[in-house]
Parts: structure tokens; C-alpha cells; sequence
């Protein structure tokens, strides 16, 4: 494959942001877990829950440091590779991302501040808030990161100005309450808990199989195991909700997962397993259980799913009437603005520009979209329907290691109630091994979500190859090449302080005097 600026320019980008989701989810679930902690010393008194705090706090700043170092680079690839994205949808996209800098850098960072430094400095009460503030700075960071990213996925409360050719916003509380974009946020930020719950879980197990640091691992491994289980649980019924949100407003995606070929009769069957085979539009050994996709998808025994083939008819429906759309636009910029239109222009823009997007699919073939040929206009409604072999396998290894977490956690749980944590080596080892699991998990879930949604950057809209900056090949080449250098170095520093601190283990720690509550007041 010859690889030009709009693949360049896709790779770099997906290179980037699956980087530094590595370190998202961590800090979104261990600052809950800090604060979980801390809270636990404050009404007890009892040290080692400080100590335990202190600890889980020095990986979370390690941790913290790099993810922030590297989302900076994420925000500066939108002008420099994605230009004319910017200058498209800058209008609606702009305000979440300024307000998501000003939580991660005034709220969240000012916190974490308090957070290390602030240990003898203040109240035990005063030190819990600002770390339940960390928590919460974190995660209202994440929420408008996700408002921004749903109104790419389903593009609400905003609406073409064809005298200023950008989206502009109609309704900014349509663009935060977003059904995509709040379905996305609980989704993802209870995959992060998951995530710091397995790590907890796993390198406290290490310890227990060491022998060393017994009272601060079991305690974490129960913490851990409780929270994870619920945060577990609910990333699989949110997930539920994510997919029937795709049904309504992501149907190519949705049968792309799923490689549905053709339309079945209500209630569509469940693909478990099988090999996609996109030439040919059929799926070879395909595993079948009835009526699952249809009650997943639709939460009813009678809707529809509509297949690829025929969405893809749409979709040439959509290109025909963006072309439409697309004349209609070319002479309203052509007769001078507002008040120079004659109406039935206006009215001909008006009634099909919902579908102009698709019209920019035909760029790809032919510079002006009315000079296509019926067959470059199938070709374009060809372009819709994503990679479907690369996500069907990511969503169904995603949704298996979702399934093997909840197992996991529940195991944990019920051997922490019952004081039998190690009780069972094999177990321990088995957690320890589990940590990188969350991180590929969640990482499939991005691909899922993006390379689901190709070839739009925002759907429907804007199609991604009409979307980059007018760069030389050379150029985006290099700074891959740049990226990955330093992500590299980056992520070796990285690990290296994370495993020596994990080496080293909790360090001892005695609470000012003043502040230990008498023995015998409250129990552990």
C-alpha cells in the first residue's frame, strides 16, 4: 500500500492518541483509588492506610507526568496535520478542548500539587479534599475530551454556515449532553477504573508471592478486588448502552462490527465467531446465536438492523443528494452572500445539505462532485463501509477480556472476604500476568470506536481525507519517525521509574502525633 498524507497524517495521530491512552485510564482509576484510601485512613486513623495512600500516589505521579506531557503533543497535531479540520468545526470543537485544558492544568493540576506536598502541611480533612479533588479534576478532564470526541461520532447542536463554510454551534447543551458523548464517558472512565483495579490487584499479588509488605498488599487486593468488580460490571452494561447508541446513530459501524452483510429478519442473530471476508460480503464459519444482536442493538423483538449492502445504498441515496447540496453551495457563494441568493437556491441547500458530507466523498475521485460518474458515486458509497475483519476481531477480543476481568475481580472478592487471598499461588501469579490485559483491552476499544467510523473524522459531515493540512508526505514522515523516537524514550523512562518504585515498595510512614486517632476508638 502507498501510503500518502491523509494515511500518513491517520498514522500519526492514531500513533499519538493510542500512546497516551496508555497512561489515561491508569489516572483516571488510581486517583479514585487514592481517594478511596485516603478516606479509609482519615475515619481509621490507622497509618497504614496513609502509607498505602503514599504509595499508590507515587505511581500515579509517574504516571500522571508522562500522560499530561504527552496529550500536549495530541492538541498541537490538530492545527498542524488537521488544519482544516480546525478551521471546519473549530467553532464547536475548540470550546471543550479549552475548557478540558483549563481542568488538567488548573484544576487537576493544582491538586496533584496538593496531593504530594501537602501531607504535614494540612488537616487530614483538608488533604482528603484536595485528593478527591484530584479525582474529580481527572475526570471532569476526561468528560470534555469525550464531549469533544461524541460530537465527532454523532454531530448534534451545530449546523453548516455556507457564507463562512464552517459548523458552528446552535445548541452548545446539545453539544455536552450528548447521549454518544455521556454513554462514552462512563464507558471509558469505567474501563479506567478497571485498569488501575488490575494493576493495584496485580502488582499487590507480586508482593504476597514475595512475602513482603503483606498488610499494605492484602489490604490494596481487597480495595482493588471490591472496586474493580463493580467498575467491571458496569463497563459491560455501559458498553451495552454504547452499542445500542450505535444503532441509531453509527449504523455502518454497528454492521461492520457485526459483519452483517445483508438485513436479517427481526431479532438479528449474533455473530460469536467467524472470518469476515470483505471481497466476497459474506462471513466464512460464522457462529450464529438468534436473537442476541437484535435485543442488543435494538432492545426489541421487531426492529430491524439494516445490513451493509443496505446501508450502502443509502449512503449512494445520500451522495446524490449531496451533490444536490453541493450545487446549491457553489452558487450561493458564487451570487455574494446573504440577501443575493435567489430563494430556490437557498431552499435546494436547505432541504439536502444534511448530506453535503457525502458529496465530499467524491473528492477522492473527481474535483467537482457533479462531474461524477454513476460509478465513481458507487465507488464513494463503497468508502463508507469501514475494515470490517479488524474490528469485528478487536470488538469480540475487547468484549472477551471485559468478560475475564469481571471473573477475575469476583474471584479476588470472594477469596479477600473470606481472608484466603494467599491461599492460592497459581491465582496470584495469574493476576500478576493480567496487568498489561486493561491497556489492551482499552485499546481495542479506541480502534473499535475509530477505524469503526472511517472514512468520516466527523460522521456524516466531513469525511478525514478532506480534513488534513496541505503537508508534504516527507514532512508528516518525519515527525512520525520524531514522535516515535521520543514515545519511546518516554515510555522506557517510564517504565523504569514505575519498576523501581515497585521494587522498592511502600516506605514507612508515621502520621503527625496530633493527628492519630486513640487506639480503640474506631476498629481497623
Amino acid at each position: 500500500m502507498e501510503f500518502g498524507i491523509v494515511e500518513l497524517s491517520r498514522l500519526q495521530f492514531a500513533m499519538t492518541a493510542l500512546y497516551h491512552f496508555l497512561f489515561v485510564p491508569l489516572t483516571l482509576g488510581l486517583s479514585v483509588l487514592l481517594a478511596i484510601m485516603e478516606t479509609v485512613y482519615v475515619m481509621t486513623g490507622r497509618t497504614v492506610w496513609r502509607q498505602m495512600t503514599k504509595f499508590w500516589g507515587t505511581l500515579f505521579g509517574i504516571n500522571f507526568v508522562v500522560g499530561v506531557a504527552t496529550g500536549i503533543v495530541m492538541e498541537f497535531q490538530f492545527g498542524m496535520n488537521w488544519s482544516y479540520y480546525s478551521h471546519y468545526v473549530g467553532d464547536v470543537f475548540g470550546a471543550p478542548l479549552a475548557i478540558e485544558g483549563l481542568m488538567a492544568f488548573f484544576l487537576e493540576a493544582t491538586f496533584v500539587g496538593l496531593f504530594f506536598f501537602g501531607w504535614d502541611r494540612m488537616s487530614r480533612v483538608g488533604h482528603l479534599a484536595a485528593t478527591w479533588a484530584v479525582a474529580l479534576g481527572s475526570n471532569l478532564s476526561a468528560l470534555w475530551i469525550l464531549i469533544a470526541n461524541g460530537w465527532m461520532q454523532n454531530p448534534v447542536g451545530a449546523a453548516f454556515n455556507p457564507e463562512t463554510m464552517r459548523m458552528e454551534v446552535t445548541d452548545f447543551a446539545q453539544v455536552v449532553l450528548n447521549t454518544v458523548a455521556q454513554a462514552k464517558f462512563v464507558h471509558t472512565v469505567s474501563a479506567g477504573y478497571v485498569t488501575a483495579s488490575v494493576f493495584v490487584l496485580g502488582v499487590s499479588a507480586w508482593y504476597v508471592l514475595k512475602g513482603r509488605h503483606l498488610e499494605i498488599a492484602k489490604r490494596s487486593m481487597t480495595v482493588a478486588a471490591s472496586f474493580g468488580l463493580a467498575s467491571a460490571l458496569s463497563v459491560v452494561v455501559l458498553g451495552d448502552e454504547s452499542g445500542y447508541l450505535a444503532s441509531e446513530h453509527q449504523k455502518m459501524k454497528l454492521a461492520s462490527i457485526e459483519a452483517m452483510w445483508e438485513t436479517e429478519p427481526a431479532p438479528a442473530a449474533f455473530t460469536a465467531f467467524g472470518f469476515p471476508d470483505q471481497e466476497a460480503r459474506e462471513t466464512h464459519y460464522a457462529v450464529r446465536i438468534p436473537w442476541v444482536m437484535g435485543l442488543i442493538g435494538t432492545r426489541s423483538l421487531t426492529e430491524q438492523i439494516p445490513g451493509i449492502d443496505e446501508l450502502v445504498e443509502l449512503a449512494k441515496t445520500r451522495i446524490h443528494e449531496g451533490v444536490k447540496a453541493y450545487d446549491a453551495l457553489q452558487q450561493i457563494r458564487a451570487d455574494g452572500g446573504p440577501g443575493k441568493v435567489p430563494p430556490e437556491v437557498r431552499q435546494d441547500f436547505e432541504d439536502n445539505g444534511g448530506s453535503l458530507g457525502y458529496a465530499l466523498l467524491l473528492k477522492r475521485y473527481v474535483d467537482d462532485p457533479r462531474q461524477a460518474s454513476e460509478a465513481q458515486i458507487s465507488q464513494a458509497a463503497w468508502d463508507t463501509v469501514p475494515g470490517v475483519a479488524p474490528i469485528f476481531w478487536a470488538f469480540r477480543l475487547m468484549v472477551g477480556l471485559g468478560f475475564l476481568f469481571i471473573l477475575m475481580m469476583a474471584t479476588f472478592f470472594v477469596l479477600a472476604s473470606r481472608r484466603r487471598l494467599d491461599r492460592h499461588p497459581w491465582l496470584l501469579r495469574l493476576a500478576v500476568l493480567a496487568i498489561p490485559l486493561p491497556w489492551i483491552a482499552a485499546e481495542l476499544g479506541w480502534f473499535v470506536a475509530e477505524f469503526g467510523r472511517q472514512p468520516w473524522i466527523i460522521e456524516g459531515v466531513l469525511p478525514t481525507a478532506a480534513a488534513v493540512s496541505d503537508l508534504g508526505a516527507g514532512t508528516v514522515l518525519a515527525t512520525i519517525i520524531g514522535f516515535a523516537t521520543i514515545y519511546t524514550v518516554l515510555f522506557i523512562v517510564e517504565m523504569g521509574l514505575m519498576l523501581r518504585s515497585i521494587r522498592k515498595g511502600p516506605e514507612p510512614d508515621v502520621a503527625p502525633e496530633a493527628e492519630l486517632i486513640p487506639a480503640g476508638i474506631v476498629a481497623e
